[in-house]
Protein backbone atom coordinates (compact mmCIF):
# COMPACT_ATOMS: atom_id res chain seq x y z
CA UNK A 1 0.00 0.00 0.00
CA UNK A 2 1.56 3.27 -1.07
CA UNK A 3 1.88 5.95 1.60
CA UNK A 4 1.90 9.54 0.41
CA UNK A 5 3.79 12.26 2.25
CA UNK A 6 4.53 10.26 5.42
CA UNK A 7 6.87 12.19 7.70
CA UNK A 8 9.95 10.37 8.99
CA UNK A 9 10.18 9.48 12.66
CA UNK A 10 13.29 11.65 13.01
CA UNK A 11 11.44 14.69 11.73
CA UNK A 12 8.45 13.91 13.90
CA UNK A 13 10.69 13.72 16.95
CA UNK A 14 11.82 17.30 16.33
CA UNK A 15 8.14 18.30 16.43
CA UNK A 16 7.67 16.63 19.81
CA UNK A 17 5.56 13.80 18.44
CA UNK A 18 6.05 10.40 20.02
CA UNK A 19 7.61 8.10 17.42
CA UNK A 20 5.99 5.03 18.94
CA UNK A 21 2.55 6.62 18.81
CA UNK A 22 3.05 7.50 15.16
CA UNK A 23 4.27 3.96 14.47
CA UNK A 24 1.09 2.65 16.12
CA UNK A 25 -1.00 4.99 13.97
CA UNK A 26 0.79 3.84 10.84
CA UNK A 27 0.29 0.20 11.74
CA UNK A 28 -3.40 0.73 12.48
CA UNK A 29 -4.06 2.56 9.21
CA UNK A 30 -2.29 -0.05 7.12
CA UNK A 31 -4.09 -2.81 8.99
CA UNK A 32 -7.51 -1.20 8.46
CA UNK A 33 -6.84 -0.63 4.77
CA UNK A 34 -5.90 -4.28 4.26
CA UNK A 35 -8.97 -5.66 5.98
CA UNK A 36 -11.67 -7.49 4.04
CA UNK A 37 -14.19 -4.99 2.73
CA UNK A 38 -11.74 -2.10 2.97
CA UNK A 39 -8.88 -3.24 0.78
CA UNK A 40 -10.46 -2.28 -2.57
CA UNK A 41 -11.54 1.17 -1.46
CA UNK A 42 -9.64 4.40 -0.86
CA UNK A 43 -8.53 5.51 2.59
CA UNK A 44 -6.92 8.86 3.40
CA UNK A 45 -5.69 10.42 6.63
CA UNK A 46 -4.22 13.85 7.35
CA UNK A 47 -3.19 15.41 10.66
CA UNK A 48 -1.83 18.92 11.23
CA UNK A 49 -0.59 20.58 14.40
CA UNK A 50 -2.29 23.98 14.27
CA UNK A 51 -0.49 25.31 17.33
CA UNK A 52 2.95 24.63 15.92
CA UNK A 53 1.98 25.13 12.27
CA UNK A 54 3.17 21.88 10.69
CA UNK A 55 1.92 18.63 9.23
CA UNK A 56 2.06 15.68 11.61
CA UNK A 57 0.96 12.75 9.48
CA UNK A 58 -0.22 12.01 5.95
CA UNK A 59 -1.57 8.90 4.30
CA UNK A 60 -2.96 9.22 0.77
CA UNK A 61 -3.83 12.77 1.77
CA UNK A 62 -3.72 14.13 -1.78
CA UNK A 63 -6.33 11.73 -3.17
CA UNK A 64 -9.48 13.51 -4.39
CA UNK A 65 -12.35 11.83 -2.55
CA UNK A 66 -16.08 12.18 -1.83
CA UNK A 67 -16.54 13.71 1.66
CA UNK A 68 -20.30 13.42 2.31
CA UNK A 69 -21.52 15.78 5.03
CA UNK A 70 -18.00 16.93 5.88
CA UNK A 71 -18.87 19.55 3.21
CA UNK A 72 -21.00 21.24 5.90
CA UNK A 73 -17.73 22.40 7.49
CA UNK A 74 -17.23 24.60 4.43
CA UNK A 75 -20.83 25.81 4.30
CA UNK A 76 -21.14 26.74 7.97
CA UNK A 77 -17.61 28.11 8.24
CA UNK A 78 -18.00 30.42 5.24
CA UNK A 79 -21.44 31.33 6.62
CA UNK A 80 -19.80 32.58 9.81
CA UNK A 81 -17.28 34.54 7.73
CA UNK A 82 -19.77 36.15 5.35
CA UNK A 83 -22.93 36.46 7.47
CA UNK A 84 -21.73 36.60 11.08
CA UNK A 85 -22.90 34.82 14.22
CA UNK A 86 -25.73 37.32 14.82
CA UNK A 87 -27.24 37.22 11.32
CA UNK A 88 -30.95 36.32 11.10
CA UNK A 89 -32.97 35.26 8.08
CA UNK A 90 -35.99 37.52 7.49
CA UNK A 91 -39.43 36.59 6.18
CA UNK A 92 -41.77 39.48 5.45
CA UNK A 93 -45.56 39.60 5.74
CA UNK A 94 -46.99 42.47 3.72
CA UNK A 95 -50.25 43.78 2.29
CA UNK A 96 -51.16 45.64 -0.87
CA UNK A 97 -54.54 47.34 -1.33
CA UNK A 98 -56.94 49.32 0.80
CA UNK A 99 -58.63 48.48 4.10
CA UNK A 100 -62.19 49.80 4.39
CA UNK A 101 -64.09 50.74 7.55
CA UNK A 102 -65.48 47.21 7.87
CA UNK A 103 -61.97 45.74 8.06
CA UNK A 104 -61.98 44.35 4.52
CA UNK A 105 -58.63 44.33 2.74
CA UNK A 106 -59.37 44.90 -0.93
CA UNK A 107 -56.12 43.41 -2.14
CA UNK A 108 -53.69 40.67 -1.21
CA UNK A 109 -51.51 39.45 1.63
CA UNK A 110 -47.90 38.77 0.59
CA UNK A 111 -45.38 36.35 2.06
CA UNK A 112 -41.87 37.32 0.96
CA UNK A 113 -39.48 34.46 1.60
CA UNK A 114 -35.97 35.08 2.87
CA UNK A 115 -34.60 31.53 2.83
CA UNK A 116 -35.18 30.87 6.56
CA UNK A 117 -34.67 27.12 7.10
CA UNK A 118 -36.40 27.21 10.50
CA UNK A 119 -39.70 28.71 9.29
CA UNK A 120 -42.53 26.56 10.64
CA UNK A 121 -40.13 23.97 12.06
CA UNK A 122 -41.77 21.37 14.27
CA UNK A 123 -38.66 21.12 16.47
CA UNK A 124 -39.13 24.32 18.48
CA UNK A 125 -42.28 25.58 20.17
CA UNK A 126 -41.78 29.13 18.88
CA UNK A 127 -41.38 28.01 15.24
CA UNK A 128 -44.22 25.47 14.88
CA UNK A 129 -46.81 26.31 12.20
CA UNK A 130 -49.42 27.29 14.80
CA UNK A 131 -46.98 29.58 16.64
CA UNK A 132 -45.78 31.07 13.38
CA UNK A 133 -49.26 31.67 11.97
CA UNK A 134 -50.56 33.03 15.28
CA UNK A 135 -47.96 35.80 15.22
CA UNK A 136 -48.68 36.63 11.59
CA UNK A 137 -52.44 36.66 12.22
CA UNK A 138 -52.13 39.01 15.20
CA UNK A 139 -50.02 41.40 13.10
CA UNK A 140 -52.74 41.51 10.42
CA UNK A 141 -55.50 42.02 12.99
CA UNK A 142 -53.57 44.95 14.45
CA UNK A 143 -53.97 46.59 11.04
CA UNK A 144 -57.74 46.18 11.42
CA UNK A 145 -58.07 43.39 8.85
CA UNK A 146 -61.04 41.07 9.36
CA UNK A 147 -61.59 39.89 5.81
CA UNK A 148 -59.50 39.67 2.65
CA UNK A 149 -61.13 40.30 -0.69
CA UNK A 150 -58.18 38.72 -2.42
CA UNK A 151 -55.62 36.03 -1.75
CA UNK A 152 -52.28 35.16 -0.17
CA UNK A 153 -49.45 35.66 -2.65
CA UNK A 154 -46.02 34.18 -2.00
CA UNK A 155 -42.64 35.16 -3.42
CA UNK A 156 -39.57 32.90 -3.36
CA UNK A 157 -37.22 34.96 -5.51
CA UNK A 158 -34.36 35.07 -3.02
CA UNK A 159 -33.48 31.57 -4.34
CA UNK A 160 -33.90 30.04 -7.77
CA UNK A 161 -36.57 27.40 -8.35
CA UNK A 162 -34.19 24.45 -8.53
CA UNK A 163 -34.64 22.95 -5.05
CA UNK A 164 -32.51 19.87 -5.81
CA UNK A 165 -29.04 19.60 -7.25
CA UNK A 166 -28.94 17.75 -10.58
CA UNK A 167 -26.60 15.13 -9.15
CA UNK A 168 -28.71 14.09 -6.16
CA UNK A 169 -29.90 10.51 -6.24
CA UNK A 170 -33.53 9.77 -7.18
CA UNK A 171 -33.79 7.35 -4.28
CA UNK A 172 -32.92 10.21 -1.90
CA UNK A 173 -35.06 13.11 -3.07
CA UNK A 174 -38.44 11.87 -1.82
CA UNK A 175 -37.01 11.52 1.68
CA UNK A 176 -36.73 14.27 4.26
CA UNK A 177 -32.93 14.45 4.18
CA UNK A 178 -32.93 15.40 0.47
CA UNK A 179 -35.92 17.74 0.49
CA UNK A 180 -34.09 20.62 -1.14
CA UNK A 181 -34.75 24.27 -0.34
CA UNK A 182 -37.05 27.11 -1.35
CA UNK A 183 -36.90 30.85 -0.92
CA UNK A 184 -39.88 30.23 1.38
CA UNK A 185 -39.06 27.06 3.30
CA UNK A 186 -41.71 25.57 5.56
CA UNK A 187 -41.72 22.85 8.24
CA UNK A 188 -38.11 22.05 7.25
CA UNK A 189 -39.58 21.09 3.85
CA UNK A 190 -40.72 17.77 5.23
CA UNK A 191 -43.83 15.98 6.40
CA UNK A 192 -44.61 12.92 8.48
CA UNK A 193 -46.39 9.86 7.16
CA UNK A 194 -47.61 7.33 9.74
CA UNK A 195 -47.77 3.57 9.17
CA UNK A 196 -49.45 0.72 10.97
CA UNK A 197 -47.57 -2.58 10.54
CA UNK A 198 -49.28 -5.92 10.20
CA UNK A 199 -49.32 -8.37 13.06
CA UNK A 200 -47.60 -10.81 10.68
CA UNK A 201 -44.00 -10.48 9.54
CA UNK A 202 -43.69 -9.67 5.81
CA UNK A 203 -47.34 -8.70 5.40
CA UNK A 204 -48.37 -5.26 4.07
CA UNK A 205 -48.35 -2.25 6.35
CA UNK A 206 -50.84 0.57 5.87
CA UNK A 207 -50.26 4.32 5.68
CA UNK A 208 -52.85 5.94 7.93
CA UNK A 209 -52.26 9.69 7.94
CA UNK A 210 -49.87 12.54 7.26
CA UNK A 211 -48.95 15.71 9.14
CA UNK A 212 -49.06 18.67 9.10
CA UNK A 213 -52.75 18.06 8.48
CA UNK A 214 -54.28 19.40 5.28
CA UNK A 215 -51.08 19.07 3.24
CA UNK A 216 -51.58 17.99 -0.36
CA UNK A 217 -49.72 14.66 -0.42
CA UNK A 218 -51.06 11.31 -1.57
CA UNK A 219 -49.13 8.06 -1.37
CA UNK A 220 -49.11 4.57 -2.84
CA UNK A 221 -48.07 2.22 -0.05
CA UNK A 222 -45.90 -0.79 -0.84
CA UNK A 223 -44.46 -0.96 2.68
CA UNK A 224 -44.34 -4.30 4.45
CA UNK A 225 -43.79 -5.37 8.05
CA UNK A 226 -40.26 -5.95 9.31
CA UNK A 227 -38.97 -7.51 12.52
CA UNK A 228 -39.46 -5.76 15.86
CA UNK A 229 -36.76 -3.19 16.45
CA UNK A 230 -35.77 -3.00 12.78
CA UNK A 231 -36.57 0.71 12.62
CA UNK A 232 -37.36 2.92 9.64
CA UNK A 233 -36.41 1.18 6.40
CA UNK A 234 -38.83 3.08 4.17
CA UNK A 235 -37.71 4.81 0.98
CA UNK A 236 -40.01 7.50 -0.38
CA UNK A 237 -40.03 8.29 -4.09
CA UNK A 238 -41.48 11.48 -5.51
CA UNK A 239 -40.86 14.78 -7.28
CA UNK A 240 -40.41 18.10 -5.45
CA UNK A 241 -43.20 19.65 -7.54
CA UNK A 242 -46.02 17.11 -7.20
CA UNK A 243 -47.78 15.55 -4.23
CA UNK A 244 -47.71 11.95 -5.44
CA UNK A 245 -45.49 9.68 -3.38
CA UNK A 246 -44.54 5.99 -3.49
CA UNK A 247 -43.62 4.30 -0.19
CA UNK A 248 -41.43 1.18 -0.26
CA UNK A 249 -39.53 -0.74 2.41
CA UNK A 250 -40.39 -1.93 5.91
CA UNK A 251 -41.58 -0.62 9.25
CA UNK A 252 -41.08 -2.55 12.48
CA UNK A 253 -43.62 -4.99 13.81
CA UNK A 254 -45.39 -3.89 17.00
CA UNK A 255 -45.04 -0.13 16.36
CA UNK A 256 -48.47 1.32 15.67
CA UNK A 257 -48.59 4.81 14.14
CA UNK A 258 -44.91 4.56 13.15
CA UNK A 259 -43.65 7.93 11.81
CA UNK A 260 -41.50 8.29 8.69
CA UNK A 261 -40.31 11.63 7.33
CA UNK A 262 -40.69 12.56 3.66
CA UNK A 263 -39.85 15.60 1.52
CA UNK A 264 -42.68 18.13 1.35
CA UNK A 265 -43.50 19.09 -2.25
CA UNK A 266 -43.65 22.82 -2.99
CA UNK A 267 -43.16 24.00 0.61
CA UNK A 268 -43.81 27.65 -0.27
CA UNK A 269 -47.29 26.85 -1.60
CA UNK A 270 -48.02 24.67 1.42
CA UNK A 271 -46.97 27.53 3.70
CA UNK A 272 -49.34 29.94 1.96
CA UNK A 273 -52.21 27.45 1.76
CA UNK A 274 -51.96 26.41 5.40
CA UNK A 275 -51.68 30.04 6.51
CA UNK A 276 -54.85 30.82 4.55
CA UNK A 277 -56.58 27.90 6.26
CA UNK A 278 -55.36 29.13 9.65
CA UNK A 279 -56.67 32.63 9.00
CA UNK A 280 -60.10 31.30 8.03
CA UNK A 281 -60.38 29.47 11.36
CA UNK A 282 -59.02 32.42 13.38
CA UNK A 283 -61.23 35.29 12.33
CA UNK A 284 -59.96 36.42 8.93
CA UNK A 285 -61.75 35.11 5.85
CA UNK A 286 -60.05 35.01 2.42
CA UNK A 287 -61.95 34.92 -0.84
CA UNK A 288 -59.42 33.39 -3.25
CA UNK A 289 -56.79 30.65 -3.44
CA UNK A 290 -53.10 31.25 -2.83
CA UNK A 291 -50.86 32.18 -5.74
CA UNK A 292 -47.13 32.50 -6.45
CA UNK A 293 -45.87 35.85 -7.72
CA UNK A 294 -42.56 36.34 -9.46
CA UNK A 295 -41.88 39.99 -8.66
CA UNK A 296 -42.39 41.91 -5.45
CA UNK A 297 -45.25 44.38 -5.97
CA UNK A 298 -44.95 48.13 -5.81
CA UNK A 299 -46.61 49.87 -2.86
CA UNK A 300 -46.19 46.83 -0.60
CA UNK A 301 -46.73 47.71 3.04
CA UNK A 302 -44.75 45.48 5.40
CA UNK A 303 -46.88 44.36 8.33
CA UNK A 304 -44.24 42.17 9.99
CA UNK A 305 -40.58 41.30 9.65
CA UNK A 306 -40.31 37.77 11.01
CA UNK A 307 -36.76 36.87 12.09
CA UNK A 308 -35.17 33.46 12.46
CA UNK A 309 -32.93 32.45 15.32
CA UNK A 310 -29.39 33.79 15.01
CA UNK A 311 -26.93 32.23 12.60
CA UNK A 312 -24.88 30.66 15.40
CA UNK A 313 -27.93 28.64 16.51
CA UNK A 314 -28.67 27.60 12.93
CA UNK A 315 -25.06 26.62 12.21
CA UNK A 316 -24.86 24.66 15.43
CA UNK A 317 -28.01 22.73 14.59
CA UNK A 318 -26.76 22.19 11.03
CA UNK A 319 -23.54 20.56 12.17
CA UNK A 320 -24.76 18.72 15.26
CA UNK A 321 -27.63 17.00 13.41
CA UNK A 322 -26.22 17.19 9.87
CA UNK A 323 -29.42 18.82 8.64
CA UNK A 324 -29.31 19.17 4.85
CA UNK A 325 -32.13 21.72 4.49
CA UNK A 326 -30.37 24.06 6.90
CA UNK A 327 -27.05 23.60 5.08
CA UNK A 328 -28.48 24.22 1.62
CA UNK A 329 -30.35 27.30 2.84
CA UNK A 330 -27.09 28.76 4.15
CA UNK A 331 -25.28 27.78 0.94
CA UNK A 332 -27.83 29.38 -1.37
CA UNK A 333 -28.21 32.44 0.83
CA UNK A 334 -24.48 33.02 0.57
CA UNK A 335 -24.97 33.07 -3.20
CA UNK A 336 -27.89 35.47 -2.86
CA UNK A 337 -25.98 37.80 -0.56
CA UNK A 338 -23.07 38.17 -3.00
CA UNK A 339 -24.66 37.71 -6.42
CA UNK A 340 -28.33 38.62 -5.92
CA UNK A 341 -29.72 35.11 -6.49
CA UNK A 342 -29.41 31.99 -4.38
CA UNK A 343 -28.28 29.13 -6.62
CA UNK A 344 -26.03 26.11 -6.24
CA UNK A 345 -23.55 27.69 -8.65
CA UNK A 346 -23.47 31.01 -6.78
CA UNK A 347 -23.15 29.31 -3.40
CA UNK A 348 -20.23 27.30 -4.77
CA UNK A 349 -18.55 30.48 -6.00
CA UNK A 350 -18.78 32.10 -2.58
CA UNK A 351 -17.27 29.07 -0.85
CA UNK A 352 -14.51 28.74 -3.44
CA UNK A 353 -13.75 32.46 -3.25
CA UNK A 354 -13.23 32.07 0.50
CA UNK A 355 -10.74 29.26 -0.17
CA UNK A 356 -8.85 31.53 -2.57
CA UNK A 357 -8.95 34.45 -0.13
CA UNK A 358 -7.23 32.21 2.42
CA UNK A 359 -4.71 31.16 -0.22
CA UNK A 360 -5.72 27.50 -0.02
CA UNK A 361 -4.67 25.40 -2.99
CA UNK A 362 -7.90 23.90 -4.33
CA UNK A 363 -6.34 21.15 -6.44
CA UNK A 364 -8.54 18.04 -6.20
CA UNK A 365 -11.36 20.07 -4.57
CA UNK A 366 -14.88 20.60 -5.92
CA UNK A 367 -17.88 21.85 -3.92
CA UNK A 368 -21.22 21.77 -5.75
CA UNK A 369 -23.74 21.82 -2.90
CA UNK A 370 -23.88 22.88 0.72
CA UNK A 371 -24.91 19.64 2.39
CA UNK A 372 -22.63 17.03 0.84
CA UNK A 373 -25.46 15.00 -0.73
CA UNK A 374 -23.83 15.17 -4.15
CA UNK A 375 -21.35 12.51 -5.19
CA UNK A 376 -19.73 15.22 -7.33
CA UNK A 377 -18.21 16.90 -4.27
CA UNK A 378 -14.50 16.23 -3.96
CA UNK A 379 -11.87 17.05 -1.34
CA UNK A 380 -8.46 15.88 -0.31
CA UNK A 381 -7.82 15.04 3.33
CA UNK A 382 -4.91 17.46 3.27
CA UNK A 383 -7.13 20.29 1.98
CA UNK A 384 -9.74 19.78 4.69
CA UNK A 385 -7.04 20.06 7.37
CA UNK A 386 -5.60 23.20 5.79
CA UNK A 387 -9.10 24.70 5.65
CA UNK A 388 -9.64 23.87 9.33
CA UNK A 389 -6.33 25.56 10.12
CA UNK A 390 -7.40 28.70 8.24
CA UNK A 391 -10.76 28.80 10.06
CA UNK A 392 -9.00 28.44 13.41
CA UNK A 393 -7.39 31.86 12.89
CA UNK A 394 -10.72 33.64 12.33
CA UNK A 395 -12.37 35.86 14.95
CA UNK A 396 -15.51 33.70 14.86
CA UNK A 397 -13.62 30.45 15.41
CA UNK A 398 -14.95 29.73 18.89
CA UNK A 399 -18.52 29.88 17.60
CA UNK A 400 -17.60 27.60 14.70
CA UNK A 401 -15.85 25.16 17.04
CA UNK A 402 -18.85 25.01 19.38
CA UNK A 403 -21.08 24.17 16.42
CA UNK A 404 -19.27 20.84 16.01
CA UNK A 405 -20.26 17.69 17.83
CA UNK A 406 -18.14 16.91 20.87
CA UNK A 407 -16.94 13.33 21.07
CA UNK A 408 -18.50 11.56 24.02
CA UNK A 409 -21.20 14.17 24.49
CA UNK A 410 -23.23 15.35 21.52
CA UNK A 411 -24.77 14.72 18.13
CA UNK A 412 -23.29 12.24 15.69
CA UNK A 413 -20.03 12.15 17.68
CA UNK A 414 -21.41 10.86 20.95
CA UNK A 415 -20.28 7.23 20.66
CA UNK A 416 -17.33 7.45 18.26
CA UNK A 417 -14.50 6.85 20.74
CA UNK A 418 -14.50 4.50 23.70
CA UNK A 419 -12.28 6.80 25.74
CA UNK A 420 -10.20 9.97 25.59
CA UNK A 421 -6.95 10.79 27.37
CA UNK A 422 -7.46 13.00 30.40
CA UNK A 423 -7.51 16.65 29.36
CA UNK A 424 -8.16 15.90 25.67
CA UNK A 425 -11.19 17.13 23.76
CA UNK A 426 -12.33 16.22 20.23
CA UNK A 427 -14.92 18.05 18.12
CA UNK A 428 -15.78 16.90 14.62
CA UNK A 429 -18.16 16.61 11.71
CA UNK A 430 -19.01 13.22 10.26
CA UNK A 431 -19.89 12.36 6.67
CA UNK A 432 -21.91 9.29 5.72
CA UNK A 433 -23.46 8.21 2.42
CA UNK A 434 -23.40 5.10 0.24
CA UNK A 435 -19.76 3.94 0.20
CA UNK A 436 -18.57 7.05 2.06
CA UNK A 437 -17.51 7.48 5.67
CA UNK A 438 -15.54 10.51 6.86
CA UNK A 439 -14.48 12.38 9.99
CA UNK A 440 -12.91 15.83 10.19
CA UNK A 441 -12.38 18.23 13.06
CA UNK A 442 -10.17 19.32 15.91
CA UNK A 443 -8.31 17.70 18.78
CA UNK A 444 -7.33 19.81 21.79
CA UNK A 445 -4.57 17.79 23.35
CA UNK A 446 -3.69 17.65 27.04
CA UNK A 447 -0.36 19.41 26.32
CA UNK A 448 -2.19 22.47 24.98
CA UNK A 449 -1.67 21.79 21.28
CA UNK A 450 -4.58 21.93 18.85
CA UNK A 451 -4.66 19.49 15.93
CA UNK A 452 -6.75 19.37 12.77
CA UNK A 453 -7.51 15.91 11.40
CA UNK A 454 -9.34 14.33 8.48
CA UNK A 455 -10.08 10.64 7.86
CA UNK A 456 -11.99 9.59 4.73
CA UNK A 457 -12.98 6.18 3.38
CA UNK A 458 -14.51 5.78 -0.10
CA UNK A 459 -15.62 2.65 -1.90
CA UNK A 460 -15.54 0.31 1.08
CA UNK A 461 -17.53 -2.90 0.66
CA UNK A 462 -18.64 -3.18 4.27
CA UNK A 463 -21.60 -1.32 5.77
CA UNK A 464 -21.05 2.26 6.85
CA UNK A 465 -21.56 1.15 10.44
CA UNK A 466 -18.62 -1.25 10.11
CA UNK A 467 -16.56 1.32 8.20
CA UNK A 468 -17.21 3.74 11.05
CA UNK A 469 -15.79 1.23 13.51
CA UNK A 470 -12.62 1.03 11.38
CA UNK A 471 -12.30 4.82 11.29
CA UNK A 472 -12.84 4.93 15.05
CA UNK A 473 -9.72 2.77 15.49
CA UNK A 474 -7.72 5.22 13.40
CA UNK A 475 -9.06 8.27 15.23
CA UNK A 476 -8.24 6.64 18.58
CA UNK A 477 -4.62 6.37 17.45
CA UNK A 478 -4.58 9.95 16.13
CA UNK A 479 -5.76 11.16 19.55
CA UNK A 480 -2.98 9.17 21.20
CA UNK A 481 -0.22 10.88 19.18
CA UNK A 482 0.15 13.61 21.80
Amino acid sequence: MKRLCFLTFALLATFGVGAQHVADLEKTILGVHRETGMQHGMLAVSVYNITKGHEVYSYNSQLSMTPGSVVKLFTTGVGFARLGSDFRFTTQVGIRGTIDRDGVLHGNIYLIGGGDPMLGSYRYRQTTPDSLFDGWTRALKKKGIRRVDGRICYHVGVFDEQPLHDSWTWGDVGNYYAAGVSGLNFHENMYFVYFNPSTKLGYPASSVRVSPKNINVTGVCEVTTGPEGSGDNVTIYGSPTTGERLYRGTVPQGKKDFAVRGSLPNPAKHCADLFASYLRTHGISISSNSMQVYTEPDSLRIVLDYYSSDYYTIAQYTNLTSNNVYAESIFKYLGYRKFGKGTFVNGSKVVTDYFKEKKLNVGGVKVVDGSGLSQQNRVTADFVCRYLMAISKESFFNDFLRSLAKVGESGTAKNILASLPVGTSVRLKTGTMEGVKAYAGYIDAANGDRLAFTIISNGHEVSNAVAGEKLNKILQKVVAIY
